[in-house]
C-alpha cells in the first residue's frame, strides 16, 4: 500500500510546472517591454540555459537518489559549507518568492473584482501568504493535491493566449508588424532582459527539494524535472512573443495585467476579466507550491543541523509547523517592506532579488555534477554529462553578469548574513558529538 505521506511523478511534475508558471510569465511582459526585441533574444538564452540546468538536477537526482535533495547533492560533492551557503541563499529566495507571488496576484484580483480595489493591496498579499501556509500545515499530500488542481487550471490561460495569437496571425497578420518595439538590440539589453526573464523559469529544481518525501526519487525526480521543464519551455516560447508584438511598447510597459489587456484588445470585450481569473488561480497555485517547498527545505536544513532543531518538528499531518510559520512571517515582512504604489516596480524589484538568491544554488549544483563526472560515478561518466555541467556553469556566470553589480553584491550579502548562524550551529553540535563519543 502506498505511503500517503509521500508524493509521486504527477505531483512532482505539477510542482515543477506549477512553480515555474507562477506570476512571472503574466507580469514579465510589462517588465520586459522596455527592452523590445532584446527580450525575445533574452528569452531564447534563458530557456536554453534553464533546460540545461534542469538536466543538471536530473543527473544529480539519478546519481544520488538517497541524498536529501540539493542540500545533499552539494554536501556530498563540495562539502557542508558550500552546501549551507548556497542553500541559505536559496532558502531566503523561497520566502522572497512568496512575497513576489502574493504581490503579483493582487494586480489581477482587482481586474477580476474591481470593487476590491478600495482595500489596501498589501492586505490581500498578507492574507494569501497565510492562507496557503494553513493549507500546507495539513501535510505534503494536501499541498500536493492543491498543486495538481491549480496547475491543470493555470494551463488554460496559456492555451487561450496561444489560440488568440494564432487567430490574429491568420485573420490579421499585419497586427504583428503594426507597431514593433523601437528599442535597439544591444548586448547589455539582451543580458539584462535574460536575467529578468530568468525569474519566470525559477523552480525547475522544485521536484528535487522534497526528495525525502518522493516515491522512488532516483527515477521520479529526473523524469518529473525534465518533463516539467520541457512543457514550460514550449509554453513560454509561444506566449512570451504574442504580447510584445501585438501591443504598443509603451502601453505594455505600463500594464498591470498585460495578458488581460491583450484579450480585451484582440478578443471579445470583457474576456480579459475571465483570463485574469485563471491568472489568479495560477499565482495561487505557485504560492502553494513555493510554500510547500519553503517548509520542506527548512526542515531539511534543520535535520542536517544547520538550522535550529525546532524547525524540523512536524505536526500530526507530517507538516513542519515551525518551519512553515517562520517562512510565512518572513514573507509577510518582505511584503510590508517592498510593496510599492506601482505593481510592476514592486514585482520587478523582488524578481531581481529572488534571481540573485537562486544563482548560488544553480552554480553549486553545476559544480557538483562536474565533481561526480570526475569521480566517474555511474550515470555521470560520459562526455555529455561534462558538457551539461559546463554549459550550466557558463549560463550561471552569464546570469550573474547580466543581473548587475547590485543584485550580485546582494547575493553575497545573503550568504554572509547566514555564516554567523552556521558557525553557531557547528559550535553547538561539537559538545553533542563529544558527549556521544
Amino acid at each position: 500500500m502506498r505511503d500517503r505521506s509521500r508524493i509521486g511523478f504527477w505531483t512532482c511534475s505539477a510542482l515543477v510546472v506549477g512553480n515555474v508558471i507562477g506570476m512571472g510569465i503574466f507580469l514579465l511582459p510589462s517588465s520586459l517591454a522596455p527592452f523590445g526585441f532584446n527580450a525575445l533574444i533574452g528569452w531564447g538564452i534563458t530557456l536554453f540555459g534553464c533546460l540545461t540546468l534542469a538536466r543538471v538536477f536530473a543527473h544529480l537526482s539519478a546519481a544520488l537518489p538517497a541524498a536529501d535533495g540539493p542540500y545533499g547533492y552539494v554536501r556530498d560533492t563540495l562539502g557542508e559549507l558550500p552546501a549551507y551557503m548556497s542553500m541559505w541563499a536559496y532558502w531566503v529566495s523561497l520566502w522572497l518568492t512568496n512575497a513576489a507571488l502574493a504581490t503579483g496576484v493582487v494586480g489581477y484580483v482587482t481586474v477580476v473584482m474591481p470593487a476590491l480595489g478600495v482595500i489596501p493591496p498589501v492586505w490581500f498579499a498578507l492574507v494569501l501568504v497565510w492562507l496557503f501556509t494553513l493549507v500546507n500545515l495539513l501535510g505534503v499530500r494536501t499541498g500536493g493535491i492543491v498543486q495538481i488542481v491549480t496547475t491543470t487550471l493555470k494551463l488554460l490561460p496559456m492555451l487561450a493566449i496561444a489560440v488568440l495569437g494564432g487567430w490574429v496571425l491568420l485573420n490579421s497578420p499585419g497586427s504583428y508588424a503594426a507597431h514593433p518595439p523601437t528599442t535597439p538590440v544591444t548586448l547589455g539589453g539582451v543580458m539584462a532582459a535574460s536575467t529578468i526573464a530568468l525569474f519566470a523559469m525559477l523552480g525547475i529544481e522544485s521536484a528535487s527539494i522534497p526528495a525525502s518525501r518522493v516515491d522512488n526519487p532516483g527515477r521520479t525526480i529526473p523524469r518529473a524535472t525534465m518533463t516539467g521543464a520541457v512543457v514550460v519551455a514550449l509554453i513560454y516560447v509561444v506566449v512570451s512573443t504574442v504580447p510584445l508584438l501585438l501591443l504598443r511598447q509603451d502601453v505594455l510597459a505600463n500594464a498591470s495585467a498585460p495578458f488581460a489587456l491583450l484579450m480585451d484588445t484582440f478578443g471579445h470585450a470583457g474576456s480579459g476579466r475571465w483570463l485574469a481569473l485563471f491568472v489568479v488561480i495560477s499565482g495561487l497555485g505557485a504560492l502553494n507550491g513555493w510554500t510547500l517547498l519553503a517548509g520542506q527545505l527548512t526542515r531539511t536544513m534543520a535535520d542536517n543541523g544547520v538550522l535550529p532543531p525546532l524547525l524540523a518538528r512536524s505536526n500530526r499531518h507530517g507538516a513542519p509547523v515551525a518551519a512553515l510559520l517562520i517562512t510565512a512571517t518572513l514573507a509577510s515582512v518582505m511584503v510590508w517592506m517592498s510593496y510599492s504604489s506601482s505593481l510592476v516596480a514592486a514585482f520587478t524589484f523582488i524578481t531581481l532579488m529572488v534571481t540573485a538568491a537562486n544563482l548560488p544554488l544553480y552554480l553549486a549544483c553545476a559544480l557538483a555534477l562536474a565533481v561526480l563526472w570526475r569521480r566517474g560515478v555511474p550515470g555521470c561518466s560520459g562526455r555529455r554529462v561534462l558538457l551539461v555541467a559546463g554549459i550550466g556553469l557558463a549560463y550561471v556566470v552569464f546570469a550573474f553578469v547580466g543581473i548587475g553589480g547590485g543584485p550580485f553584491v546582494y547575493a553575497l550579502g545573503l550568504i554572509a548574513a547566514g555564516l554567523p548562524l552556521y558557525v553557531f550551529m557547528r559550535w553547538r553540535r561539537k559538545p553533542v558529538a563529544a558527549t556521544e563519543a
